[in-house]
């Protein structure tokens, strides 16, 4: 087994921004969780034009739900049992294997699938899958990290490439791989999860060093200014990026 197997730093519950709280948590995350800011700003333009229903695959508690029109779409969520582990409880969703999607060939017109991928063992069952539930002319939309911690461990399997990616999804008749910022934009956001992982005093050791911490506030504050200002003019190479986003038609 892993010497690596002690998460020390888990990610935190993504929940969707349906109160005042949760509103307040959800968009002030943004500010500092560089990887969600970007999967957001990718999706939160897709997801309000999908129609018919619509599959989130991996869906956690639903965090990006309400930005699908609800008059329009017919909302259909799934994820593993392994999943409450990590805090994420959902009543409203359909259990399932990870691999094995339980509807019919050709029953949705979407997919959500954020941050799923890199989480399953035999991906490619999973996609064929996808493929199978979707009918003819269904656009999907995909999240993947690339630049990201060992997470949700020893659930964390993979990081892909966009050579890969294009083998992966061949079935689909359109494949749109874009990378979700660059290395100024990962290295930025490493800087900002090791001030956090840090600053939690867990231990002795980070108990005595918190001084220092506090005193780098400045470096994170100016971190997170040029985090931002990359994402916005897409600053530095996208060669190293924070993830992909694929945009698939069947």
């Amino acid at each position: 087994m892993s010497k690596y197997i002690e998460e020390g730093f888990k990610p935190i519950k993504h929940e969707p921004p349906t109160t005042l709280i949760r509103k307040i948590k959800f968009y002030g995350r943004m500010l500092l969780d560089i990887q969600i800011l970007t999967i957001y700003n990718d999706i939160k333009n897709e997801l309000p034009k999908f129609r018919g229903k619509v599959l989130d695959i991996g869906c956690g508690q639903s965090p990006y739900r309400y930005l699908l029109n609800k008059s329009e779409t017919e909302y259909k969520g799934i994820d593993v049992v392994e999943a409450s582990s990590f805090d994420y409880i959902n009543s409203n969703i359909t259990l399932f294997d990870g691999e094995n999607i339980p509807f019919e060939d050709a029953t949705f017109d979407a997919i959500i699938c954020t941050e799923v991928l890199e989480h399953v063992y035999n991906y490619q069952k999973l996609v064929t899958e996808i493929h199978r539930v979707c009918k003819p002319n269904a656009k999907a939309i995909i999240t993947i990290p690339f630049s990201a911690r060992y997470h949700y461990i020893p659930y964390d399997f993979f990081r892909y490439t966009p050579s890969a990616l294009e083998k992966i999804f061949s079935k689909f008749s359109k494949v749109e791989i874009t990378p979700r910022g660059t290395d100024v934009v990962s290295i930025c956001a490493k800087i900002i999860v090791l001030f956090f992982r840090n600053i939690i005093p867990n231990s002795v050791l980070k108990v005595i060093c918190l001084p220092f911490w506090i005193a780098m506030l400045p470096v994170l504050g100016i971190t997170v200014f040029i985090a931002h200002l990359s994402v916005k003019f897409n600053l530095g190479s996208n060669l190293d990026p924070l993830g992909y986003t694929i945009k698939i038609v069947k």
